[in-house]
């Protein structure tokens, strides 16, 4: 079913009027200003990166901020690196909230509005973008059939894109080739839908959580089981979460899984042995995340979110901002803890102690700061809103987003951890700034609920799945459609992206993988 976009409504129009104004604005700078003086900062460590640079307010724009950074770093012409900017008053100390990107240039982000004078010197911070860039997918390589039911899981191993475990109502996972389009493994032990699936962070194993209320774990170059099912939940697994490898006991690794059930139960992957149950929610375990802190996180249709201690299976905080269920959790630091010592260079350690001294590396680089490691969590609920948490300083949230029409399904930090991106019943992706919670624009196209989205690994592209029966690839930087991708039959449920930006994974009610690429 192709899908067509509805005409503008009043509103929208006004939106785009006022766009293309701003636009036109920011075109003209004036050049009769000077210049004006800026020291770059970086953001994670603080360090400045030289001494103050008189810069004329004309070309004073991110594009020659950027070449002037790399400049004053002696990066090599062919090794120029991509940079965010962003700039903090003196007077807010630590507060993120009074954080302001510069989206254009100086003049227009901060001397025409008043914050600064070109007699002042301007601190400005720093953040790198990914160094690589993937493209977006626009074409479907192949179409795979082979489940009897519709596919409600899908996710690519951490360390490239030419494999991917998928979860159906048919009782089954199956593994398959992404190369070549076809099915390698069909993991067939479950007795009742296979609601979701995950690899661990070090490619070895492959964990499924099914309706039959069991985990089961499965070597996937083999397709075999790796012993007895983890039975101890008494209604459906919902959610799974792998220990960050960086954390691991070498050679022994946990899992955690959240059920219907309401408790979190955490086992011993080698032994098959439960090691703590985590309870005290009062209702449905919707989600759980292990943070690369030693905290575990977990949502639940009692409107609650709870952080747990993994080492001592105790109770931190509750935070109860929520109204209705909370349907969805994401950690700014999913990807980097996904992957674990896994990146785009595909250089994986010899060691053991090397890859976990790269799994921690890439963690600490991911959250840190201003010297901080600093772990957010967004949470999705029925409420029609999303909340932004610093659960390691506060019960209470940093900020309420809000805008969503009806419930929200699913958010996602990008890679880089400055986006988020929430999903809703209401057609509608919204795009948020994930340092404050600040709404920066709504992707319109979807005729349908959408379900979920996903970032490429280099936080620059969106890719979404819907009931209409589409995917759309957006640009995050402009927030337009930058593909659209017809040809599932029906909803779909689940999309994934490979962590080394390849290949996109979909599938849904129409039973078929589908695996898109550029």
């Amino acid at each position: 079913m192709a899908t067509f976009i509805p005409p503008p409504s009043k509103r929208q129009r006004i939106a785009v009027a006022d766009k293309a104004r701003e636009q036109q604005d920011i075109e003209s700078i004036p050049d009769h200003l000077g210049s004006i003086r800026v020291q770059f900062y970086d953001q994670a460590t603080g360090k400045s990166s030289g001494a103050p640079v008189s810069i004329p307010v004309a070309d004073a724009t991110v594009k020659n901020l950027e070449l002037l950074l790399n400049t004053l770093q002696r990066n090599d012409t062919s090794e120029r690196i991509p940079y965010r900017f962003s700039y903090r008053s003196e007077t807010s100390g630590s507060n993120l909230n009074n954080t302001l990107d510069i989206s254009h240039d100086l003049y227009h982000s901060l001397l025409k509005s008043g914050l600064k004078t070109t007699e002042d010197s301007i601190s400005l911070q720093y953040t790198p973008q990914a160094v690589f860039r993937v493209r977006a997918v626009s074409r479907c390589a192949s179409s795979i059939p082979g489940h009897g039911e519709a596919i409600l899981a899908t996710s690519f191993s951490p360390s490239s894109s030419s494999r991917l475990v998928t979860g159906s109502g048919d009782n089954t996972a199956r593994v398959f080739d992404c190369d070549t389009g076809t099915p390698m493994h069909t993991l067939k032990d479950h007795t009742s839908w296979v609601l979701v699936v995950s690899w661990s962070p070090d490619d070895s194993t492959i964990a499924t959580g099914s309706m039959d209320n069991t985990i089961r774990l499965w070597d996937p170059e083999t397709g075999k089981t790796l012993g007895t099912a983890l039975k101890g939940h008494t209604k459906w697994v919902n959610g799974l979460a792998w220990e960050p490898y960086h954390l691991q006991t070498q050679g022994r690794a946990r899992l955690a899984s959240s059920s219907k059930d309401a408790t979190v139960r955490i086992w011993d992957v080698v032994s098959k042995r439960i090691e703590s149950v985590l309870s005290g929610h009062k209702g449905s375990v919707s989600c759980v995340r292990w943070g690369g802190t030693g905290r575990i996180y977990t949502s639940s249709q009692d409107k609650t979110v709870k952080v747990w201690d993994a080492s001592k299976g105790t109770l931190i905080h509750t935070l109860s901002s929520h109204a209705h269920w909370v349907n969805h959790l994401a950690l700014s630091t999913d990807f980097v803890l996904r992957t674990a010592y896994h990146d785009h260079t595909a250089d994986i350690p010899p060691t053991e102690e090397g890859k976990i001294a790269k799994a921690k590396e890439r963690f600490e680089k991911a959250a840190t700061i201003d010297n901080q490691v600093v772990e957010r969590l967004v949470t999705a609920s029925d409420d029609f809103t999303i909340y932004l948490w610093d659960p390691s300083t506060s019960t209470k949230p940093l900020a309420r987003l809000m805008g969503h029409q009806k419930q929200v399904n699913h958010v996602t930090f990008s890679p880089d951890g400055l986006y988020i991106a929430s999903a809703g019943f209401d057609n509608h992706v919204k795009l948020w700034n994930a340092r404050d919670g600040k709404f920066i624009t709504t992707l319109r196209g979807h005729v349908g609920a959408v379900y979920m989205t996903c970032f490429s690994p280099d936080s620059r592209l969106l890719v979404s799945g819907s009931k209409d029966c589409t995917l759309k690839v957006w640009d995050v930087r402009t927030g337009k459609l930058k593909e659209d991708l017809p040809g599932h039959k029906d909803e779909v449920y689940a999309v994934d992206w490979s962590p080394d930006g390849g290949k996109v994974a979909s599938g849904g009610k129409d039973k078929a993988v589908r695996i898109w690429r550029h």
